[in-house]
Parts: C-alpha cells; sequence; structure tokens
C-alpha cells in the first residue's frame, strides 16, 4: 500500500530523480514552456511554483535558495527579474499543465507544462 507516500520515483535512484528534476525546472525556467510526459509536468509543477515565489520575495536569502537549486545565475537573474515579477498579484498557480496525446515509441502519455502567461504573450508579438 502506497498510504501518505509522496512523490513519484520514475524508475530511478534518488540523486538520478533529483537532478532530472532540476534540469526540468532549469529548462522550464529558460524556454517558457516544454513537452515532457504527464507524470513528470505534474511532479514538476510543485518545483517550479516554489522557484517562482521566490522569486515574488526577492531577498537575498531567497536569491541564494533559487541559486542552489537552479545553478546558473543567468535563470536567477530571469526569474527574479522578468519571470516572478508576473506574477506578483497572484497567490500560487503560475504554471499551467496541457495534455498533449501519447508519445509514438511507448504510448506514453505526454504533456506541456508553461507559464500561465506564456501562450499569450506568443500569440500577441505574432499578431503584431
Amino acid at each position: 500500500m502506497r498510504h501518505r507516500v509522496k512523490g513519484r520515483k520514475f524508475g530511478r535512484e534518488k540523486g538520478h530523480r533529483d537532478l532530472m528534476m532540476k534540469n526540468l525546472v532549469k529548462s522550464l525556467v529558460e524556454h517558457g514552456r516544454i513537452n515532457t510526459t504527464q507524470a513528470k509536468a505534474k511532479e514538476l509543477r510543485g518545483l517550479a511554483e516554489r522557484i517562482i515565489t521566490y522569486g515574488k520575495k526577492g531577498t537575498v536569502h531567497h536569491r541564494n535558495l533559487a541559486y542552489k537549486f537552479l545553478q546558473n545565475r543567468t535563470l536567477v537573474k530571469k526569474v527574479f527579474d522578468e519571470i516572478a515579477p508576473k506574477f506578483k498579484d497572484v497567490e500560487g498557480g503560475y504554471t499551467r499543465v496541457i495534455k498533449n496525446g501519447y508519445r509514438k515509441g511507448d504510448c506514453a502519455p505526454m504533456a506541456i507544462i508553461e507559464f500561465v502567461g506564456h501562450s499569450i504573450e506568443k500569440e500577441n508579438k505574432a499578431k503584431k
């Protein structure tokens, strides 16, 4: 039984799982939207939202916590200067997971995870 057991294992050991999640968060911050499996996207949601919350608080301590996770100064700067200010009036729910069919090879359910304002900005730029 899996009562009160949090998180997904993805068939990987803890170190590999942690690094995979860090890489997914880095890619999400860098590109604003990524395509991955549904399980990974759902697990990624909480981590990405925690990083955005650090960016909203904006202290040096929270910048250090974000750097500890992202390990890239340019990504930390992007979170604190570009992404987090967009969500200053929002209390959570910074990402959305959109189901995207099934992968061709193994029929795994796929999903797109993106920041909430991402698709709207792209459409506005395309119209102009």
